[in-house]
Order: structure tokens, then sequence, then C-alpha cells
């Protein structure tokens, strides 16, 4: 990935969370709940999975920074969604994690200098390094593959 494109992902990285409240208006309140499937994800979890994420991204993006070469933790997000019982959590609280992990993590990224963007560090689920461009692309495209999912969600939840 050349500059330019890191950049023009990280900006959207950066716009993420005011992408994710701008779907969210659109969400009716009775839709929040309604499962697609039973193992499926509803608009309320995937908001509380985005956060539990969000959070797991924030340290991942200072682990590259910092400790380049360290390792790093996995989590099963659809066992960490059963355990926690995503439907407890507070949701606003939720949309103000991601809203000030993302905030950080973008005005922190603004600031590197190019060469932090070689680091990588360990992760269990890869057998290669998992690098920064990596995890560029992953959380660059992570909100907006839930916004796809949330918008899948009330299409089947209007067509019931």
């Amino acid at each position: 990935m050349n500059t330019q494109e890191r950049n023009e992902k990280i900006e959207l990285y950066g716009r993420g969370y005011d992408l994710l409240k701008a779907t969210l208006a659109e969400v009716p309140q009775e839709a929040m709940s309604f499962k697609p499937e039973p193992k499926e994800w509803s608009v309320y979890e995937i908001i509380i999975h985005i956060a539990d994420s969000e959070t797991n991204a924030a340290l991942r993006a200072r682990k590259l920074i910092v400790e380049p070469g360290g390792s790093i933790m996995g989590y099963d997000q659809a066992l960490w969604a059963d355990v926690l019982n995503y439907h407890e959590h507070n949701f606003e609280d939720a949309l103000e994690v991601t809203r000030l992990a993302r905030k950080t993590t973008y005005e922190l990224l603004k600031r590197q200098p190019e060469d932090v963007f070689n680091h990588f560090i360990i992760h269990p689920e890869y057998e290669e390094p998992y690098t920064f461009e990596k995890w560029i692309n992953i959380y660059s495209a992570h909100i907006p593959g839930h916004i796809e999912q949330i918008q899948n969600n009330i299409k089947l939840w209007e067509d019931r």
C-alpha cells in the first residue's frame, strides 16, 4: 500500500463513527433487537461488538507503534457476545467508547512518521506477521462492513 492509499484508508477509518451514527439514525427503535437468525447479531449486539472491537483495535494500533515485534491477544468475538451478554450493555456507552477509541486512534495515526507504518506484531490467529497495513485494511473496513450488516438486518426486519 502506498502512502496515498494508506492515508485514504486512515481517513475512512476516521469517518467510521460518523458513518455509523448516520446509519443508526435510520434504524427504527423496534428493529434494534431483531436477529435475522438465532446465531446472528441484532443491531444492538453489533454496536456492542463494535465497541469491544474498537477498544481492541486501539490497543493493537498502539502496540504496533510502541512495541513492534511484540505479541497481542486474539479474542473470540462470538464468545464475547454470548458470555458478556451484549443485550445487557449500555448502548449509548458503547457508542461513546467507539467514538473515543476511533477519535484518539485516528489522531494518533495522523501524527506518526512514515517508518512506523512498516511495523508489525505477532497475532495468535495469523501465521504471518500482523502488519500495520493489515491493521489499516481491517479497521478502515470494520465499521463500513457492519453498516452493511445493519442495513441488511433492517431490510430483513421490514420484509418479515
